[in-house]
């Protein structure tokens, strides 16, 4: 007994040491370093950047060659790849799309998404992502879209912007701003209900709050090995209970809003019609186009409350987080490069500049914007509003890099180190360029998504691409138009921890009327 505890001791000890040492060594190296310490893995330089680690990991893969491999310590089986090379992302999206897929370990990972779009594989993700994109195709998805917009811009967002410019002095946080909006727009379309977290007074709603919370504590399973996360689920402690008790806030708005919507239907009996062919019919949120659905053909597949608060909370995550982690980066994008600023604004003058202010801009308005298009493609390059991608191989393979890969081993995306990859972009790849998207007739240069993978690739390339782009250009026109943004710290200014790329402090700024 007593030689064992002295052979714990000394194991402790030497991993200790082993730690120590390796920060200490990754804190004096200048450039990136990632060893494989004996026991301990590559652990310790990755805790070590993990406040810049989508930085971090650019600069490595850029000096790896853009495939590298990560180990954990021995006892956390933590074992994966991370890539930024695009054949290997074009072979494993696209040419080898079957092989490779979301994994139990990703749905455990993002349990609060339950089996919604983005977690589902094989058939389940079929039938989600076809559901779905008849419900997109709808002709009057994007009017009704386009009317929920309108409506919030004009009555929530300029009044409210308007009320911050005539406080003299005043700061907001745009982000603060944007994530409130788009909450309230995404749940008007997806709910049809307005929880009016966009007003002048900044109300703190428990859901939005939750919402957040959920998403925050999924990125913190991602940096320390599963063993840990799950001891704290268990013991409900930590970031764990944090997550528990936002799911439950987040749920009980989600399936009070599908009771609700329920009962409507029932009362106004319009539960049991079926009008396919109607416009009026799909001028509704989502929700009732779902239990619509439901009611039409009693699938299995997308009965019950269960399914409808997956596809929704999915739907929140692709609708919410994504546009306001756009408009965020774009405005800071804009506001610290000038000449691009005066370029969107003579753009928008020789398109519209008859036009009255405050205005909105329609669909089919919003497409003239071609400059404004490129300057929102450069911001979604360069801050990637889902940071890193996850898959996992079903057997064995090689990628095109040489690295194999083999079942359950995790092989990340980093979209961010794409997007900063001189081989991909050239050698401006760091500058803010809209004219990178810009062709010598004036059309909009398209760009492989294998190389500009900020809307996925190959059979999962996002269902609502175009629909994205029309909500920020509409968004962006009006407030650009209308408001000068100026921010306050640009060194405050930096990427957060999540699952969506966000900045770490707000986006504070100044607001004053053009």
């Amino acid at each position: 007994m007593v030689m064992l505890t002295i052979s714990l001791a000394m194991a402790v000890t030497l991993i200790l040491t082993l730690f120590l040492y390796a920060f200490h060594q990754t804190k004096s190296l200048k450039t990136p370093a990632f060893t494989n310490w004996p026991f301990i893995g590559m652990l310790p330089q990755f805790l070590w950047n993990i406040s810049h680690i989508h930085e971090y990991s650019a600069i490595l893969l850029k000096s790896k060659g853009g495939t590298i491999e990560f180990i954990g310590p021995w006892f956390t089986k933590m074992v994966g790849l991370i890539t930024s090379d695009p054949i290997n992302v074009h072979h494993i999206m696209s040419k080898k799309f079957d092989n490779f897929v979301k994994g139990d370990s990703f749905r455990e990972v993002f349990e609060p998404f339950g089996e919604g779009i983005f977690t589902t594989d094989s058939h389940k993700w079929k039938y989600n992502r076809t559901l779905l994109q008849f419900l997109f195709k709808q002709r009057s998805f994007e009017a009704f879209q386009e009317k929920i917009i309108h409506n919030k811009v004009e009555k929530s967002l300029i009044p409210l912007l308007n009320h911050v410019q005539q406080q003299k002095g005043s700061v907001v946080d745009l982000q603060d701003v944007f994530n409130r909006f788009t909450f309230d727009n995404i749940c008007l379309i997806i709910l049809g209900h307005d929880p009016n977290c966009l007003s002048i007074d900044f109300p703190e709603v428990a859901a939005e709050k939750a919402f957040n919370q959920a998403e925050e504590s999924i990125f913190y399973r991602h940096t320390v090995p599963p063993f840990v996360w799950r001891l704290q689920s268990w013991l409900q402690i930590g970031e764990e209970k944090k997550m528990t008790e936002a799911c439950k806030i987040f749920d009980q708005f989600l399936f009070s809003c599908i009771a609700s919507k329920r009962e409507e239907l029932k009362k106004n009996g319009k539960n049991n019609e079926i009008e396919a062919e109607s416009d009026e019919t799909h001028r509704v949120d989502l929700l009732t186009a779902l239990i619509r659905e439901e009611q039409k053909y009693k699938n299995s597949e997308s009965s019950g409350d269960k399914f409808l608060r997956d596809a929704v909370f999915n739907l929140f995550v692709a609708g919410r987080d994504t546009i306001t982690s756009s408009l965020t980066w774009l405005f800071y994008l804009v506001a610290t490069h000038p000449l691009v600023e005066a370029k969107i604004l003579e753009e928008i003058k020789e398109n519209f500049g008859h036009k009255e202010k405050p205005w909105m801009l329609n669909v089919d308005e919003v497409k003239k914007l071609v400059y404004l298009h490129g300057a929102i493609c450069e911001a979604l390059r360069l801050f990637p509003p889902i940071p890193f991608e996850r898959k996992e191989a079903v057997t064995p393979d090689i990628l095109p890099s040489g690295h194999h890969v083999y079942p359950k081993k995790m092989i990340l995306f980093s979209l961010y180190a794409m997007g900063r990859d001189k081989d991909i972009w050239g050698e401006d790849y760091l500058e803010f360029k809209p004219e990178r998207w810009i062709s010598e007739r004036g059309g909009i240069v398209y760009a492989p998504s294998y190389k500009f993978f900020s809307f996925n690739a190959g059979p999962r390339t996002c269902l609502g691409r175009d629909l994205a782009f029309i909500q920020v250009k509409m968004i962006a026109a009006s407030i650009l138009w209308n408001f000068g943004v100026h921010v306050v710290d640009v060194n405050q200014v930096t990427p957060n921890l999540s699952i969506v790329l966000l900045t770490k402090h707000g986006l504070k700024v100044k607001i004053a009327k053009r």
